[in-house]
């Protein structure tokens, strides 16, 4: 299987944690290892090395924990200052990044049932977040459409 760079950079920060299976993805334990310190608010927000994350379920603290570790580990700068095209770069590689960090790819691959709820129960994520994330993995690993595209991602 060939992994895109996003998926070999994310397949990395988890061996570089010692973590391997979707049992051992603990946001807790995670921000711990990575060094984040996580609060809770009204919005969700990275500022140096805290994250904060919007109360809601479960899953939905997950999703957006994915994403503002995208802004931990790959941005810099303050959004509120930046041109609104790097503003929305940075949030769609964001958003792409949490895709793929929340679901990793060699987790998913080993994983017996590719549909959405399954996904959605072993990786605690929505539904409509698992859903998605299992077109993106077809398009890339399946159709092979967009694969070129996740080089530069």
């Amino acid at each position: 299987m060939h992994y895109s760079h996003l998926e070999d950079y994310i397949q990395h920060i988890y061996k570089s944690i010692k973590i391997s299976s979707p049992s051992q993805l603990n946001m807790t334990t995670i921000a711990e290892r990575l060094g984040i310190q996580v609060s809770y608010g009204n919005v969700s927000f990275r500022i140096n090395d805290e994250i904060i994350l919007r109360r809601g379920t479960k899953e939905q603290q997950w999703q957006e924990f994915g994403h503002e570790v995208c802004h931990y580990l790959r941005h810099c700068g303050n959004q509120l200052s930046m041109h609104p095209l790097f503003f929305e770069l940075q949030e769609y590689q964001a958003n792409n990044f949490s895709y793929h960090f929340c679901v990793p790819t060699f987790m998913l691959l080993k994983q017996k049932n590719f549909n959405t709820l399954s996904i959605a129960r072993t990786f605690n994520v929505t539904e409509s977040f698992a859903s998605r994330r299992l077109e993106i993995y077809q398009q890339n690993h399946i159709y092979g459409s967009n694969s070129h595209l996740n080089q530069i991602l």
